[in-house]
Protein backbone atom coordinates (compact mmCIF):
# COMPACT_ATOMS: atom_id res chain seq x y z
CA UNK A 1 0.00 0.00 0.00
CA UNK A 2 1.28 3.44 -0.89
CA UNK A 3 0.09 6.88 0.04
CA UNK A 4 0.99 10.39 -0.85
CA UNK A 5 -0.14 12.49 2.08
CA UNK A 6 -0.31 16.26 2.06
CA UNK A 7 -0.92 18.58 4.97
CA UNK A 8 -3.66 20.91 3.77
CA UNK A 9 -5.57 23.99 4.82
CA UNK A 10 -8.42 22.71 2.65
CA UNK A 11 -9.05 20.14 -0.07
CA UNK A 12 -11.94 18.96 -2.18
CA UNK A 13 -12.72 16.49 -4.92
CA UNK A 14 -15.19 17.04 -7.74
CA UNK A 15 -16.77 14.69 -10.24
CA UNK A 16 -18.35 16.28 -13.31
CA UNK A 17 -18.37 19.68 -11.57
CA UNK A 18 -20.05 18.42 -8.40
CA UNK A 19 -18.19 18.45 -5.07
CA UNK A 20 -18.33 14.91 -3.68
CA UNK A 21 -15.98 15.42 -0.74
CA UNK A 22 -14.24 18.30 0.98
CA UNK A 23 -12.33 19.03 4.16
CA UNK A 24 -10.77 21.92 6.02
CA UNK A 25 -7.44 21.61 7.86
CA UNK A 26 -6.10 18.10 7.76
CA UNK A 27 -4.62 15.47 5.48
CA UNK A 28 -5.21 14.84 1.80
CA UNK A 29 -4.47 11.13 1.29
CA UNK A 30 -3.94 9.61 -2.16
CA UNK A 31 -4.16 5.84 -1.57
CA UNK A 32 -2.67 3.20 -3.86
CA UNK A 33 -3.35 -0.51 -3.31
CA UNK A 34 -1.36 -3.39 -4.75
CA UNK A 35 -1.95 -7.13 -4.93
CA UNK A 36 -1.00 -8.72 -1.63
CA UNK A 37 -2.21 -5.80 0.48
CA UNK A 38 -4.43 -6.78 3.40
CA UNK A 39 -6.47 -5.21 6.18
CA UNK A 40 -3.31 -5.40 8.30
CA UNK A 41 -1.65 -2.98 5.86
CA UNK A 42 -4.65 -0.66 6.24
CA UNK A 43 -4.49 -0.87 10.04
CA UNK A 44 -0.77 -0.11 10.08
CA UNK A 45 -1.03 2.77 7.64
CA UNK A 46 -4.01 4.43 9.33
CA UNK A 47 -2.28 4.28 12.71
CA UNK A 48 0.79 5.86 11.11
CA UNK A 49 -1.22 8.63 9.45
CA UNK A 50 -3.30 9.74 12.41
CA UNK A 51 -0.24 9.86 14.68
CA UNK A 52 2.24 11.37 12.20
CA UNK A 53 3.54 14.57 13.78
CA UNK A 54 3.46 16.95 10.83
CA UNK A 55 1.33 19.81 12.16
CA UNK A 56 3.04 22.77 13.77
CA UNK A 57 2.80 23.70 17.42
CA UNK A 58 2.94 27.21 18.90
CA UNK A 59 6.72 27.26 18.33
CA UNK A 60 6.29 26.41 14.62
CA UNK A 61 7.79 22.93 15.08
CA UNK A 62 6.16 19.87 13.56
CA UNK A 63 5.13 18.24 16.83
CA UNK A 64 1.39 17.73 16.47
CA UNK A 65 -0.58 14.89 14.89
CA UNK A 66 -3.85 14.94 12.99
CA UNK A 67 -5.61 13.88 16.18
CA UNK A 68 -3.89 16.63 18.19
CA UNK A 69 -5.22 19.34 15.86
CA UNK A 70 -8.60 17.60 15.40
CA UNK A 71 -7.94 17.64 11.67
CA UNK A 72 -9.95 16.14 8.86
CA UNK A 73 -9.04 13.62 6.16
CA UNK A 74 -9.86 13.38 2.44
CA UNK A 75 -9.10 9.94 0.98
CA UNK A 76 -8.88 9.43 -2.79
CA UNK A 77 -8.07 6.12 -4.47
CA UNK A 78 -5.03 6.44 -6.72
CA UNK A 79 -4.02 3.30 -8.63
CA UNK A 80 -1.40 5.32 -10.54
CA UNK A 81 0.79 5.30 -7.42
CA UNK A 82 1.75 1.81 -8.63
CA UNK A 83 2.65 3.03 -12.10
CA UNK A 84 5.97 1.60 -13.31
CA UNK A 85 7.83 3.96 -15.65
CA UNK A 86 11.09 2.01 -15.91
CA UNK A 87 10.48 0.78 -19.47
CA UNK A 88 9.26 2.79 -22.40
CA UNK A 89 7.23 5.96 -22.16
CA UNK A 90 3.86 4.61 -21.07
CA UNK A 91 3.50 3.59 -17.42
CA UNK A 92 2.54 0.02 -16.63
CA UNK A 93 -0.06 -0.38 -13.91
CA UNK A 94 0.24 -4.15 -13.58
CA UNK A 95 1.22 -3.84 -9.90
CA UNK A 96 -1.99 -1.97 -9.00
CA UNK A 97 -4.59 -4.19 -7.36
CA UNK A 98 -7.60 -5.21 -9.42
CA UNK A 99 -10.90 -3.61 -8.36
CA UNK A 100 -12.14 -6.82 -6.68
CA UNK A 101 -9.18 -6.52 -4.27
CA UNK A 102 -8.83 -2.74 -4.11
CA UNK A 103 -12.44 -1.69 -3.54
CA UNK A 104 -12.97 -3.66 -0.30
CA UNK A 105 -9.59 -2.50 1.06
CA UNK A 106 -10.33 1.11 0.14
CA UNK A 107 -13.71 0.84 1.93
CA UNK A 108 -12.03 -0.72 4.98
CA UNK A 109 -9.40 2.06 5.03
CA UNK A 110 -12.17 4.69 4.97
CA UNK A 111 -13.99 2.89 7.82
CA UNK A 112 -10.81 2.99 9.89
CA UNK A 113 -10.45 6.70 9.28
CA UNK A 114 -14.07 7.31 10.31
CA UNK A 115 -13.35 5.67 13.67
CA UNK A 116 -10.41 7.98 14.43
CA UNK A 117 -10.91 11.24 12.55
CA UNK A 118 -13.65 13.80 13.21
CA UNK A 119 -14.50 14.31 9.52
CA UNK A 120 -13.64 11.99 6.65
CA UNK A 121 -14.44 12.71 3.02
CA UNK A 122 -13.73 10.58 -0.05
CA UNK A 123 -13.62 10.62 -3.78
CA UNK A 124 -15.30 7.87 -5.79
CA UNK A 125 -13.35 4.76 -6.64
CA UNK A 126 -12.57 4.57 -10.36
CA UNK A 127 -14.15 7.92 -11.24
CA UNK A 128 -12.54 10.73 -13.22
CA UNK A 129 -11.97 13.21 -10.40
CA UNK A 130 -10.61 16.71 -10.10
CA UNK A 131 -8.76 17.15 -6.82
CA UNK A 132 -8.16 20.61 -5.41
CA UNK A 133 -5.51 20.97 -2.74
CA UNK A 134 -4.57 24.03 -0.72
CA UNK A 135 -1.25 22.83 0.62
CA UNK A 136 -0.15 23.93 4.07
CA UNK A 137 3.60 24.41 4.07
CA UNK A 138 3.72 22.64 1.67
CA UNK A 139 4.22 19.37 3.50
CA UNK A 140 4.05 16.27 1.29
CA UNK A 141 5.17 12.78 2.28
CA UNK A 142 5.15 9.36 0.63
CA UNK A 143 4.63 6.22 2.69
CA UNK A 144 4.89 2.65 1.45
CA UNK A 145 3.82 -0.13 3.81
CA UNK A 146 6.19 -2.62 2.16
CA UNK A 147 9.15 -0.36 2.88
CA UNK A 148 8.08 0.58 6.42
CA UNK A 149 6.83 -2.81 7.57
CA UNK A 150 9.84 -4.61 6.05
CA UNK A 151 12.14 -2.62 8.32
CA UNK A 152 9.96 -3.20 11.38
CA UNK A 153 9.49 0.52 11.92
CA UNK A 154 6.52 1.98 13.76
Amino acid sequence: MRVVVQRVKASRVEIEGTVVGEIGQGLMVLLGITEGDTQAHCDFLMDKLIHLRIFTDEEEKMNLSLQDVEGEMLIVSQFTLYGDCRKGRRPSFIAAARPETAIPLYAYFVELAQKSVKKVATGQFGADMQVYIQNDGPVTLMLDTDEIMKRGAK
